[in-house]
């Protein structure tokens, strides 16, 4: 650096500079700094997602329009359903994480320039001379202003935003699973409460069937292996309402815990009604699904992120170049001898920063992160692929689990009239009361059969949805106040 030193007791031993040179000096200096700032970042690598035409498993007819994913778990036309969700968003814990994770990589981002602004740095310092005949008090600044060049400001802020980018997607995909995990689990709460009614009312049915085989028995008008028969199926059926009972005490805990609290409410466990999407069909398919699949966006994000390191040490391979400038002032705070007290020096320069030995581990380093990115390259277009297949195959099941659901409907009205045949023919004394009963177990183990039908479609419901990102699109539940003098993310 060009030193002065202003010392009033001494003579003025400069002779006159000539006024061209520092002039001729400057416009030097910001050439060469405008041709540096012409070497900008690098552009983004295209992403070209390799997404159908169309949908394949779509039913026919559907077209994709742009879709609109709010509330639609309200098809399933269950207003308790709409209000754990709404408290689920409020109070579960993952969400709270993932926002509060993203405010503070929006507070990162806000100030990912910072490192290349102007720094200032203040020190004080006593300075005692080897022979002791002075000790000397000094106060100091040096200023320092490392120039972004080589796209290292650009590269900075890609780098940022893309962590940035990536906690929203990581906020939102913690949104999409908690909504589509609170669906879930209250369909399966539903339907075991059901299933288990059902099994309970075969369970009876069985009851009474086993009592009038076994008065038939005793009438010598039924062998003892048909009563053997009828105790072997009450049996199986008792075993059988384990299982709903295990899926109402498992669903009611995860709900729970979905809902940020530590034991189930105790209306959950009251029996109600099946949530069921009854006439609701897919008659659009959302072509946007790129904008909204979390996992999708996560990847694009860490794209985004890794061209930005990429810039960053690209730029670290060529020298750092900056300005600087010091002041220090010192004085005379003990002295065995008169001497002049007060002496300030002030310098100003730039200052070059030259990778030398490690000049071969930096472009490494380079090509490393050109890998990188790459790689988030193909990590994106592996994300494309995986939603669009999670999308067709939840179309496919919804469409089939359609029919199937439409079948199991038919059969039990079919049962519900042979029922009613049945019924009638023994109040005429032309039918057994024993086919009272089993026309009645055949009857609640369709209307079982329809009930896994409906919980099936509707858990595929909830697969779709969650396959094309599905969650409540309100407001962002985070802000994110613009920093003074930020445009745009490059």
């Amino acid at each position: 650096m060009f030193q002065r030193r202003n010392n009033p007791d001494l003579p003025n031993m400069e002779a006159a500079p000539r006024r061209d040179r520092p002039l001729f000096a400057s416009h030097l200096l910001a050439f060469g700094l405008v041709v540096l700032a012409g070497c900008s970042v690098a552009p983004l690598p295209e992403l070209k997602p390799p997404v159908p035409d169309a949908w394949r498993n779509a039913p026919a007819g559907v077209t994709p329009p742009s879709a609109d994913l709010r509330g639609w778990w309200q098809a399933l036309g269950d207003p308790t359903l709409d209000a754990l969700i709404d408290r689920a968003l409020r109070n579960n814990l993952d969400v709270a994480q993932a926002a509060e994770r993203l405010r503070a990589a929006r507070s990162v981002n806000h100030h990912s320039r910072d490192g290349y602004l102007p720094s200032l740095h203040g020190r004080t310092n006593d300075v005692i001379d080897p022979d002791t005949t002075a000790s000397y008090f000094v106060v100091g600044f040096d200023a320092v202003w490392e120039l972004p060049l080589f796209g290292a400001w650009q590269s900075a802020k890609r780098a940022s935003q893309g962590q940035e980018n990536s906690a929203s997607a990581a906020l939102r995909g913690a949104r999409v699973s908690l909504v589509a995990e609170v669906s879930r689990r209250w369909i399966e709460l539903r339907s075991a409460q059901e299933q288990a009614r059902l099994l309970g009312g075969i369970r009876d049915a069985l009851q009474e069937k086993l009592r009038l085989v076994q008065v038939r028995e005793q009438l010598k008008l039924a062998p003892p292996v048909e009563v053997a028969k009828a105790q072997a199926e009450l049996a199986r059926a008792e075993a059988a309402l384990a299982e709903p009972q295990q899926t109402i005490i498992a669903s009611a805990q995860q709900l729970a815990v979905l809902l940020g609290q530590p034991e189930p409410d105790p209306e959950w466990l009251t029996p109600g009604p099946q949530p069921r999407l009854g006439e609701w069909q897919l008659t659009t398919a959302p072509a946007d699904m790129l904008r909204t699949r979390p996992e999708i966006a996560t990847a694009e994000a860490d794209v985004l992120r890794a061209a930005g390191e990429l810039g960053v040490s690209r730029a670290d391979i060529w020298p750092h170049i900056g300005l600087g400038a010091s002041l220090q002032w010192s004085t005379n705070i003990l002295s065995n001898y008169r001497v002049h007290t007060g002496e300030a020096i002030s310098s100003f320069g730039p200052i070059i920063d030259v990778p030398l030995f490690d000049w071969g581990q930096r472009v490494a380093a380079a090509h490393v992160k050109d890998h990188e990115l790459k790689a988030a390259v193909y990590a994106y277009r592996q994300a494309v692929l995986q939603g669009v297949a999670e999308a067709e195959t939840a179309m496919g099941d919804l469409e089939q689990l359609r029919m199937r659901e439409d079948a199991s409907q038919r059969a039990v009205a079919a049962l519900d009239s042979s029922m009613a045949a049945l019924r009638k023919r023994a109040e005429l004394n032309l039918g057994s009361h024993l086919d009272v009963q089993d026309g009645l177990i055949e009857n609640q183990r369709a209307q079982l059969e329809l009930t896994s039908a409906i919980a099936a479609r509707d858990l595929a419901y909830v697969s779709l949805y969650k396959a094309l990102g599905g969650a409540p699109m309100p407001n962002p539940p985070v802000p994110a106040p613009k920093a003074p003098g930020t445009g745009s993310t490059d």
